[in-house]
């Protein structure tokens, strides 16, 4: 369909493909030292001491849960409101996984009274996701963690970006740099696109050196290495995946890099007007619902988001496929993040008796407007406008 305002839409120009161009010319495609550049300017712009791309952030994930320890007869505690990867990455290791609710109509991050509810003798990691770019409780998590020795994972796939302040009077910290492992996605609709790619950080060395090995085979030399004369053979001493990332990809996510804090900073402003003209609707007997619109003045928060997506809560008693088609019929393009895990049909037959109140409730109504640094200031008065028409039917 041709979009009057596409859900989301890519950051790209010349420099982009003049990247892609230099690696063609380069003629090494795969992992190599393109990527360990992009590693080294992620983990410095997020302030972690390792960053390790892979292909894509489900496998970031997969490997994380591996190198804390996961496996048979583990449970890890994670959010239903998430994209299933999230949880599938737990599962492929034989762990098994308990639901936690979120926080309410107006944070949609995990609540941290609720991860300590699911805590189990045989639990072993905590995985959180970042909704939208914004941050979770993460002093509070941290704090149970500890209480529990737990792991903490970060789904930080929509948070490349975000930081929150340490209220221990310690500088600020990106979000996926708080727990053991924070896992980034740059599919084609992130703050950071590359099509597919992802990115796995950590300040812990074992944890790092596993990882390594992990996502290339389980082999102690790259063919990178052998390419450049450092060894000449190899040996296996891991089980592991072909889950690198290629040179191309880097090269992208190299570029986008540089554009990710003014573009973070261009989402931001389209989210404050957003909840600045939206604001009217969420009073009254039936009111819109608008999420994280705290972060509309950043003097109230001490922390600041992504704002990856930008969602809605319709009243309760509004159509939301109406809506939804209501907004299509004006050529705006919405989104649902996201139908629960935990209500999947697999998930379901696994997990039969999962109840979420807050997690059902909010996942039944919300939509997701459009966002992203390209949008016009023309473009975000048309969806409001929109919204506007599509809400009185």
């Amino acid at each position: 369909m041709d979009w009057k305002v596409p859900l989301a839409d890519l950051n790209y120009d010349v420099e982009e493909e003049q990247a892609a161009l230099a690696v063609l010319r380069s003629r090494w495609l795969t992992l190599g030292a393109v990527t360990q550049r992009f590693e080294q300017e992620f983990g410095r712009v997020v302030g972690s001491k390792h960053a390790l791309a892979v292909s894509n952030a489900t496998v970031a994930l997969h490997l994380a849960c591996r190198a804390v320890g996961l496996g048979p007869g583990d449970e890890v505690i994670a959010p239903s409101l998430s994209f299933v990867a999230t949880t599938n990455a737990a599962l492929y290791t034989g762990a098994s996984v308990r639901f936690a609710d979120i926080r309410g109509a107006d944070d949609l991050t995990l609540a941290p009274q609720a991860i300590e509810a699911q805590i189990t003798p045989r639990t072993r990691a905590i995985i959180v996701m970042h909704y939208g770019g914004y941050p979770c409780q993460m002093v509070e998590i941290m704090q149970i963690a500890r209480r529990h020795g737990l792991a903490v994972i970060e789904d930080a796939a929509h948070a490349p970006g975000a930081w929150l302040n340490d209220p221990l009077g310690g500088a600020a910290r990106h979000l996926g740099t708080w727990g053991d492992v924070g896992c980034f996605s740059f599919f084609s609709n992130k703050n950071l696109s590359t099509g597919e790619g992802g990115m796995l950080v950590t300040d812990r060395d074992d944890i790092a050196a596993q990882v390594r090995l992990m996502r290339s085979h389980g082999m102690t030399s790259l063919t990178w290495d052998r390419h450049q004369g450092h060894a000449y053979s190899y040996d296996v001493v891991e089980l592991g995946y072909n889950y690198r990332i290629d040179e191309i990809h880097s090269a992208l996510g190299l570029v986008q890099l540089e554009k990710l804090s003014a573009g973070n900073a261009r989402r931001a402003a389209i989210s404050r007007r957003y909840w600045q003209s939206l604001h009217d609707l969420s009073l009254g007997p039936r009111p819109l619902g608008l999420p994280f619109s705290h972060y509309a003045d950043p003097a109230h928060v001490s922390a600041s988001a992504a704002y990856h997506i930008f969602p809605i809560l319709l009243p309760a008693a509004l159509d939301r496929l109406a809506f939804i088609d209501r907004m299509r019929a004006e050529q705006i393009q919405t989104s649902i993040h996201y139908p629960p895990i935990h209500q999947f049909t697999y998930y379901r037959q696994r997990y039969p008796d999962v109840m979420l109140p807050f997690t059902e409730d909010i996942a039944a109504r919300e939509v997701t407007l459009p966002l992203y640094p390209t949008m016009t200031d023309e473009q975000v008065s048309w969806v409001i406008e929109a919204v506007r028409r599509s809400l009185a039917g």
